[in-house]
């Protein structure tokens, strides 16, 4: 590869990792290109896989600020994830599941380095979509609680006044 072509793929590294706010290398040896291809949809359309060269890569990395040495050995590629890190963890890990021949080495977060187990929990992380949903809903719950308690501190009020007022109207007619 010429001089120029290397600088080339190491700016296009490097932008790709600082665009990405997370990014999954993995080993992909052993796995066939319609594998691969199958890979790339299973991820969705806000993450993208491509094979790197460790060394090019090691470089694009110090040079975007992050640390991925040490996941930078053998056949490598990365999952630049522009969107939810989740359902790219998830996809990458059900793969993996089935295809035992993609290695999860681990990757980086907002700029935070993980480990191969880390990115395995974060797959077990519901997704964005979900924990918002759960969010609204919990806070819709506290609402309608304080609508009624709101709501029944004047009908209580108006409960009590009606009953104080008969019972003077009863005390006033004994009399």
């Amino acid at each position: 590869m010429a001089t120029s072509d290397k600088i080339a793929s190491v700016a296009e590294i490097t932008e790709k990792l600082r665009d990405s706010n997370a990014a999954v290398v993995t080993s992909y040896t052993g796995l066939t290109v319609a594998q691969l291809k199958q890979l790339r949809r299973s991820l969705g359309e806000n993450a993208q896989y491509r094979v790197v060269k460790n060394t090019l890569t090691k470089i694009a990395a110090q040079e975007a600020g992050i640390q991925l040495d040490e996941h930078l050995k053998g056949s490598t590629a990365v999952a630049f994830v522009t969107g939810d890190p989740v359902e790219a963890a998830k996809g990458l890990r059900d793969f993996a599941k089935e295809n035992p021949a993609l290695v999860i080495k681990g990757g980086v977060l907002e700029g935070k380095a993980l480990s191969a187990d880390e990115i395995k929990k974060l797959a077990d992380l519901e997704s964005r979509e979900v924990l918002l949903a759960k969010l609204a809903g919990a806070m819709k719950g506290k609402q309608s609680q304080a609508a009624a308690l709101f709501q029944a501190l004047p009908s209580k009020f108006v409960r009590t006044a009606e009953a104080l007022r008969a019972k003077q109207a009863e005390q006033g007619g004994a009399e």
